[in-house]
């Protein structure tokens, strides 16, 4: 029996449906799964030997071919981003820009110059720039899976390989790994793959991301995925981060009817958002490009959009793109929306996601460095095109275009940004990413319209661990009692100051959390469309005064699975 659902919370409880051996990480998309296990492959079966040379005859022949397998990788990176949408679309696009990247590719060039044969040019230079990564932490960790994913997929194309990659299971399967790139978790067919579980990886990871725009359930940091065997039956619940092996065909399989019961429940859902006694949350959905958003749209559940990201208007292009060209991607994504309420933010560029054609010199820690709004010291032009676009998209659009700028920390830049928005006529917000954002939210709201929060950014700065860091999880969970300390604070700003606060980040599509968080002062939630359903119809359950309980249970908890518990325990 091959089955897969949505959240289970009735059967969840402490319930293991006799499972021989339990395993438990981080929770990071809810849903119930059972199914056979099947592994994602790793690197290509090759051996590199150290002392191989190549004659220098050879040796332009051998630069070519290496040139020719870096281009179709990167090529299949692209092609992969054409043709999807929305997160998938921007991550998959970055990752091509990181395959061509010159800094690795010149290491490898130059070893190969020397005699060093390609497939070992490619291990050792990608490996020299991983290390450099890990030892930056923060985002740029975050792609040392991206490179790892390069480097297999170039080093098999040299070989002539197969390229590496997930296997396509004959009957719905829960996908086990270390860890998942981008390029195989975007490419994930739902209905074959139910569930997802990783060794690495954090709650905000680019797997967990993309897990929750296809909808099924995710667990991450289960250190102990080694003991389970590929073909092993298995459930994974997502709720609770557990994943139980060879459990009892019987009572998983009533759990599993009840969950997909609950699952079309949940599908009915409608809108608008508000909770059972009647208090507005407005639901809105994060997206990329047109395309999502037009799929967004087409749902009918969705008040709008909360995060409309414009990074993939500038990712991979080796120069900037001109206001006509910005502006026909911002009209496609307004328009979608039929004058619905659509959020933009300003370009999220630098750390994790360079722009080829804004250069400042490295840094020893780029997450916390030249990003988002801070590119405007040394290029306030990217950011003055993409605010004229933006103004040119949003004439006649029948509704109001809010903008908000992403790592804002002082007072001053929100002022400095606010008059720039405002003089557009488009209303200014800002992200609420840092810890001084959340701590002087009253004094920035007293400059801007509105706020949203970035839960993701928020929590990895706040409890100064790496996102990606599967031995940090726990810390970088958005249900950490001091993340939820500082949503407070904002929402507190937010009643003072009598202006909007919402939530845009990754925490904004777990049902549970939702209800804490609107207890927290939040007004609207965004998040990935495919969530959107499930977070309404868990709003519609509860009333204004348990969530505001709930929120304040968690908050006075010791640790995120006793903020979970605790939420659980009043909000059901």
């Amino acid at each position: 029996m091959n089955q897969a659902a949505g959240s289970d919370d009735r059967n969840g409880g402490e319930r293991n449906y006799g499972a021989r051996t339990v395993l438990v990480g981080t929770p990071v998309v809810p849903g119930l799964a059972y199914g056979p296990v099947i592994f994602a492959s790793g690197a290509p079966d090759y051996r590199i030997d150290p002392d191989a040379r190549i004659d220098e005859a050879d040796r332009a022949a051998e630069a070519e071919r290496f040139t020719a397998a870096v281009a179709t990788v990167a090529d299949r990176f692209a092609a992969r981003a054409s043709a999807s949408s929305g997160t998938a679309a921007e991550v998959l696009t970055a990752t091509a820009a990181l395959a061509r990247d010159r800094a690795w590719i010149g290491t490898a060039g130059g070893l190969i110059a020397t005699g060093i044969p390609a497939a070992a040019a490619t291990v050792t230079a990608i490996d020299k720039i991983s290390a450099m990564f890990a030892d930056r932490g923060g985002l740029m960790a975050e792609r040392v899976t991206d490179l790892a994913d390069i480097r297999n997929r170039v080093v098999a194309q040299v070989l002539g390989l197969p390229e590496p990659g997930i296997p396509l299971p004959e009957v719905p399967s829960v996908l086990l790994a270390d860890d998942l790139a981008p390029a195989d978790t975007a490419g994930l067919d739902p209905a074959r793959v139910i569930a997802l579980v990783t060794r690495l990886g954090g709650p905000s990871s680019h797997t967990a991301i993309i897990a929750r725009q296809l909808g099924i359930p995710c667990v991450v940091a289960v250190a102990e995925l080694a003991r389970i065997d590929s073909g092993t039956t298995v459930f994974v619940d997502g709720d609770r981060g557990v994943i139980g092996v060879d459990p009892e065909a019987g009572p998983i399989a009533e759990a599993v009817a009840e969950a997909r019961r609950r699952a079309a429940e949940v599908a009915q859902w409608r809108g608008p958002g508000r909770t059972a006694d009647g208090h507005p949350v407005q639901i809105l959905g994060n997206v990329a490009d047109g395309a999502s958003a037009r799929s967004a749209a087409a749902l009918g559940i969705l008040e709008g959009v909360g995060l409309f990201r414009t990074e993939l208007a500038f990712l991979e292009r080796p120069d900037e793109p001109s206001v006509a060209e910005q502006e026909r991607l911002y009209r496609e994504v307004i328009e979608a929306m039929g004058g619905a309420k659509v959020v933009i933010r300003t370009l999220d560029a630098g750390s994790d996601k360079p722009l080829r054609f804004v250069t400042h010199p490295d840094e020893d820690n780029p997450a916390m460095g030249v990003r988002g709004n801070r590119i405007v010291a040394t290029h306030p032009e990217v950011r003055d095109h993409q605010l004229d676009a933006l103004a040119a998209a949003a004439d006649g659009a029948g509704a109001p275009v809010w903008v908000m700028a992403p790592m804002i920390a002082t007072v001053a830049e929100a002022r400095e940004f606010a008059a720039q928005v405002r003089g557009r006529g488009l209303v200014p917000g800002v992200m609420v990413e840092v810890p001084s954002a959340a701590i002087l939210a009253e004094k920035i709201l007293a400059e801007v319209d509105f706020v949203s929060i970035g839960t993701n950014d928020l929590t990895q700065y706040t409890m100064a661990a790496d996102r990606m860091s599967a031995d940090l999880a726990a810390l970088t969970d958005p249900w950490q009692p001091a993340v939820l300390a500082l949503v407070e604070r904002v929402g507190a700003a937010g009643a003072a100051t009598g202006k909007p606060v919402g939530v845009c980040g990754e925490a904004a599509a777990d049902p549970l959390l939702a209800g804490v968080l609107v207890g927290l002062g939040v007004g609207s939630l965004s998040c990935a469309p495919a969530a959107a359903a499930a977070v309404g119809r868990a709003l519609a359950t509860v009333t204004l005064d348990q969530c505001a309980a709930a929120a304040q249970a968690a908050v006075a908890a010791d640790g995120p699975a006793q903020a979970r518990e605790a939420a659980r325990a009043i909000l059901g």
